[in-house]
């Protein structure tokens, strides 16, 4: 049976493998069919191998991290060393192709193609019969190629080996796929492509604009303008004048020094960094105090009802924390929220739409749902405290503050305060709390990025990766870089603060 189970796992393995391989394959991706190809390998030879039980153990866990840790954190990295954004987001082939194809017409005395719209791994192409017979195939990323063996009907080849032939109701449904086709006629993209309006006949299409790969020029027919491959990833005219799509290069420290010389992103990235810290330690700093609080009172043996008032503190914590900030989002508006209309008798208080009250909304709701956690965190410390300490000041006739102060928080923070680190790095990218409750507006239009009065590091590195009509996942990638490294410095200073602490064991 274990022998069974194994060799069924395997084969679901192995069946994702070869479907990856596949389509791997087909878009020529040839590092990574290369990589899945001996990670594929390597797995079934250690899990089909007597012994190496370690190893059986651990692949699975090393995968998963390799995976979504390593390689995560490595492409982010790359990213933030590239021009990677809105405009910039393919090769140069692939930019100039769609530059052609952007500036296309159709040529008045084209011949007409007929055409079978076919499918391979989800990629569409066109099966192509010219005047002259000829049969080929093509799609948007490889120009036509000649076809042997193909099925012929009246003289227009409709199916070909490795291809499934759409039908009238499939082609029906990808019209705008269909009709948006460009297949260049050749590697010269200056020969024009075939595109058809009807998936039955096309046309042949020349661009407008003149591709010179020599000498790395793309030349407006029509104006006489022309436009050089300058190194800034875009083929720029003697203007300035860029045309886009362009194409993504390597731009070393640039994003890093955009970061902190363009005035435009310089000033929004000190504040929201500044607040950032703020917001972090303000968080650990009300949520430890109020769950220490909370803790000392409902450990207290002469406390009535503790299990109950327990069990309410909890309660915040019980429930989703995007959920609990949506609510307080409804709760805290201006014009109809619970607080202005029932507790402040129709007030209307900008809680969340003024930058200084959102703030301190911000920290409220992020008390109320951080409370409970290190309510729970000092209640178990103060339990695992020897009540023979406290007995013994006593008798030695220390009053209750000194022996909370000298005895009980010294050692509460032994096993207390490398939560408190870890609460500082959640807070530090808290991006759920701050996207649903004020998005990180109030906005600021002075900046030259998205970026408002309440925006933490993390949203911000949304905002610019992902909102607005320019997404720029270079620089974004590069915030995410300084906000690692400003996590990782904090995160080794504290712990090696905290060493001090474990004397006290």
């Amino acid at each position: 049976r274990a022998i069974l189970t194994k060799i069924v796992l395997l084969g679901i393995v192995d069946a994702m493998a070869v479907y990856a391989l596949f389509m791997l394959l087909a878009k020529q991706q040839w590092l990574v069919f290369g990589l899945v190809l001996v990670v594929t390998l390597v797995v079934n030879w250690i899990y089909f191998s007597p012994g190496k039980l370690p190893a059986k153990y651990l692949t699975p866990g090393l995968i998963f991290l390799i995976v979504f840790q390593i390689f995560a954190v490595g492409y982010t990295a790359y990213i933030g060393f590239t021009n990677y954004s809105t405009g910039h987001n393919s090769d140069k082939a692939q930019a100039v192709s769609a530059l052609m194809s952007s500036a296309q017409e159709r040529v008045p005395d084209s011949p007409t193609y007929q055409v079978t719209v076919v499918d391979r791994l989800g990629q569409l192409s066109l099966l192509v019969t010219d005047p002259d017979g000829r049969v080929s195939i093509g799609n948007n990323d490889s120009p036509l190629t000649l076809v042997s063996g193909a099925t012929m009907d009246a003289g227009q080849a409709v199916a070909a080996d490795g291809y499934t032939s759409l039908n009238f109701s499939e082609v029906i449904a990808r019209t705008a796929e269909i009709t948006a086709m460009a297949v260049p006629l050749s590697s010269n993209p200056n020969d024009g492509s075939l595109r058809t309006p009807d998936a039955s006949s096309a046309y042949v299409y020349v661009s407008s604009l003149v591709y010179d790969e020599q000498a790395g020029t793309m030349t407006d027919a029509d104006g006489g303008v022309v436009y050089s491959d300058t190194g800034t990833g875009a083929f720029t005219s003697a203007a300035g004048e860029e045309l886009l799509p362009g194409w993504r290069i390597n731009v070393g420290f640039d994003n890093f020094t955009r970061a902190f010389t363009d005035q435009g992103i310089r000033g929004p990235l000190i504040s929201v960094t500044v607040w950032t810290f703020t917001f972090a330690a303000l968080s650990v700093a009300s949520t430890f105090l109020l769950g220490l609080f909370l803790a000392i009172v409902f450990n207290d043996l002469r406390m009535r009802g503790r299990k109950f008032y327990r069990i309410a503190m909890i309660l915040p914590y019980a429930f989703p924390a995007f959920l609990s900030a949506l609510v307080w989002a409804g709760m805290l508006s201006e014009g109809f929220g619970f607080v202005n209309q029932v507790l402040l008798g129709g007030a209307e208080i900008p809680w969340l739409t003024n930058e200084w009250l959102a703030k301190f909304s911000i920290l409220l709701v992020n008390l109320w749902l951080g409370f409970p956690y290190m309510f729970l965190v000092c209640t178990g410390a103060l339990q695992s405290i020897p009540e023979e300490l406290q007995e013994a000041a006593t008798v030695d006739g220390a009053s209750p503050w000194a022996v909370f102060r000298l005895i009980k928080l010294p050692l509460l923070l032994v096993s207390v305060a490398p939560l408190l680190i870890a609460s500082f790095a959640f807070n530090f990218n808290n991006f759920n709390l701050i996207y649903m409750l004020t998005g990180g507006g109030p906005r600021d239009v002075d900046a030259s990025v998205n970026v408002g009065a309440t925006d933490i590091l993390i949203s911000l590195v949304y905002k610019v990766a992902f909102s607005g009509q320019t997404r720029d996942y270079g620089l974004a990638s590069a915030f995410s870089i300084i906000i690692f490294v400003l996590v990782a410095v904090i995160s080794i200073i504290s712990f090696r603060k905290t060493k001090a602490l474990e004397e006290l064991n």
